[in-house]
């Protein structure tokens, strides 16, 4: 069921949207400072290409000080907007019945896109 789920996504916006974070993690990694957010979008991607049957945990060391200052500077320089904007788009999916497994895994992107240092996708 899964794999049938990950190609409807793919075909109805999942590959723009990986697409989409593909570049922006690009462009992030050019510079020196915008590294660590770089990868944090490579993993929005790898969520964003095939969320059924993927899971999003807390790495062991997540509570530590140096997370918690990254996250609050990703949620100030743009992460509030990806997690709105995954918000707003499970939101809609979950109006109809047929849409709510797509709600679902779009409130998990909205979760890892608003703290996603820490964390990991399996």
């Amino acid at each position: 069921m899964s794999i049938l789920g990950n190609i409807i996504w793919l075909l109805f916006g999942g590959i723009v949207m990986f697409i989409e974070y593909i570049v922006a993690g690009v462009l992030m990694c050019l510079t020196i400072i915008g590294i660590p957010f770089g990868i944090q979008i490579f993993k929005l991607s790898t969520l964003a290409i095939w969320p059924f049957g993927s899971t999003v945990v807390n790495t062991p060391q997540s509570n530590g000080c140096l997370y918690t200052l990254m996250n609050i500077i990703w949620i100030l320089l743009g992460g509030f907007w990806i997690a709105l904007s995954h918000f707003v788009f499970g939101v809609l999916f979950a109006i109809t019945i047929i849409g709510i497994p797509f709600a679902k895994q779009h409130f998990k992107l909205a979760g890892l896109a608003l703290t996603p240092f820490g964390k990991s996708v399996n």
